[in-house]
């Protein structure tokens, strides 16, 4: 089996190293972890959009480039390697995108690819509830139809760069009647319609990633729904797999590995056969995990989608993030506690900052016990009682 990447490849993952090099030398950000989600700038999204990187696997008549997802897995992981503010574009380029190309109309595929590849969409994502998180098939948010609109009520919670996005990727029930698998339909909506509020939601690391938005008796043009209506718990299924496959569930704190890599090295500590063993072990399983992510976008450039493969990746890779952040806290000791608005916190406070987050990685995107019923009935075959 050949696991090389070729000529081209090579040369596409050096051109993204140098413009993120440059990007950092230039001093437009500092890497940081978790900046895929958290890291909101318009400025570096625009001069991505520039260099024809988002939208990269879309059709070319919409303004994507037709490549491959090993191509596209390519650019995600050097993203993620330099730590770059990428969350304008990302779920809107990682699944939103790829869902309008799928089961969007014509007029919808020209009006928003376009804004998604100039890095002029940035798009939420309304999908879990108070009452409906990783069981998502139980939202109460309904969408009723009235004339050439939808009236929608109902809130959503967790959703992705809510204080900072223009357009809410929504699901909503649109028949109330149906099994709780049917009858729930996608929505693009813009931001700004009224009745809409938005409310932050401050995480345990004092950041604003997410916020609870709330739909009070907000009118959707019609052009609004995606795909067949009552069918969008069905399209949701294909890119919650594009969802769980990433890269950025292996790597969203790879600055911090790096880092601590960096440290242990500067102060002996790599030379201690207890820590040099512990962080042996960290590459190890993060070169596995790689090498799983990897196979997911293989059995995509195949026109597969990547239900059991998606669901191993990110069991395995969020598993291996919160070991990360668990080592980094021993090695580093009490001084891994601190912010990094200390003078003393060590890797500018990376540690504390991924140890805190890491509590939530098992639960986003599906939880662990979720991915591995997936694995249990779609992989393996098992009854699923």
């Amino acid at each position: 089996m050949d696991f090389s990447f070729t000529e081209e490849q090579n040369r596409f993952r050096q051109e993204v190293r140098n413009f993120l090099e440059d990007e950092i030398k230039k001093g437009y950000w500092e890497p940081a972890c978790d900046a895929w989600i958290q890291g909101f700038d318009p400025g570096f999204t625009k001069r991505v959009a520039q260099r024809g990187w988002i939208g990269l696997t879309w059709p070319k008549e919409y303004g994507g480039q037709g490549r491959s997802y090993v191509d596209r897995l390519i650019l995600t992981e050097e993203m993620l390697r330099y730590g770059a503010p990428a969350a304008c574009h990302w779920f809107a380029d990682r699944q939103i995108g790829g869902s309008i190309a799928a089961f969007g109309t014509e007029e919808q595929k020209k009006e928003l690819l376009p804004k998604i590849i100039r890095g002029e969409a940035y798009i939420g994502l309304g999908m879990s509830e108070p009452g409906a998180g990783s069981d998502l098939a139980s939202l109460q948010t309904r969408a009723i139809e009235d004339g050439d609109s939808y009236i929608i009520n109902g809130q959503k919670t967790w959703t992705s760069g809510g204080s900072f996005v223009n357009y809410f990727y929504l699901l909503a029930r649109t028949d109330p009647e149906a099994p709780k698998h049917r009858g729930i339909s996608e929505f693009i909506i813009p931001a700004d319609l009224p009745g809409i509020k938005r409310i932050p939601m401050i995480d345990i690391t004092g950041t604003e990633a997410w916020n609870d938005v709330f739909f009070d008796e907000v009118r959707v043009p019609r052009t609004c729904l995606i795909g067949e209506k009552n069918r969008g718990f069905l399209q949701a299924l294909q890119q919650l797999d594009y969802e769980r496959s990433g890269m950025e569930r292996l790597m969203g704190n790879y600055p911090l590995f790096e880092a601590l890599i960096q440290f242990t090295k500067e102060h002996k500590l790599s030379q201690e056969p207890v820590i040099r063993n512990k962080l042996a072990q960290l590459q190890i399983e993060f070169e596995v995990g790689r090498l799983l992510i990897y196979r997911v976008a293989l059995v995509m450039d195949e026109g597969r989608a990547p239900n059991r493969e998606a669901a191993m990746s990110k069991a395995y890779s969020t598993a291996f993030e919160q070991r990360l952040a668990n080592t980094a806290m021993e090695i580093l000791g009490p001084y891994g506690q601190l912010l990094g608005d200390s003078k003393l916190a060590p890797i500018r406070g990376l540690a504390v900052y991924s140890y805190l987050g890491s509590k939530g990685y098992s639960l986003q995107a599906g939880t662990s016990e979720i991915l591995k019923n997936i694995l249990a009935t779609r992989g393996l075959g098992l009854p699923a009682s």
